[in-house]
């Protein structure tokens, strides 16, 4: 079951953002030249449906595989069974160059690992904290 069918989404409802997808066009083209807003829609409206298209392929081959998630692979797979082999190697590298970054900001280390403190000392920090405020708030009250 797809994603539309699930949310109840229409294809219609399908959109990227303008401003983003302007801002983009802007980088892209010279200064000297500028991209009519039905340019831009159509722009949009082809992105949309290539993505679609590529999903939707990428989709069935995780199906094929019995899988229930599509992976950066599936959609590797999905260029190269759709004849966009152009692409492939450019997609694979910045799919690997996503891998990467994903790994080293799963292994940057928490607050807690960063402090350098043994964590039988934060908690005894913690409630010589917990302690002090109990203090603070009955001497309010009195």
């Amino acid at each position: 079951m797809s994603d539309n069918e699930r949310s109840g989404a229409a294809d219609d409802d399908l959109s990227l953002p303008k401003a983003t997808v302007q801002k983009l066009i802007n980088e892209m083209m010279p200064n000297e030249i500028a991209c009519a807003k039905d340019t831009r829609d159509l722009l949009i409206d082809s992105c949309v449906e290539f993505i679609h298209l590529i999903a939707s392929e990428a989709n069935d081959i995780c199906e094929r595989e019995n899988k229930k998630t599509i992976a950066g692979e599936h959609v590797v797979a999905a260029l190269q069974a759709l004849g966009f082999d152009d692409y492939v190697e450019e997609v694979d590298e910045v799919y690997k160059e996503h891998k990467k970054q994903q790994k080293e900001r799963d292994r940057k280390s928490t607050r807690l690992e960063n402090t350098g403190i043994a964590e039988e000392e934060l908690l005894r920090q913690q409630e010589l904290l917990f302690a002090q405020s109990r203090q603070k708030f009955e001497a309010q009250q009195q």
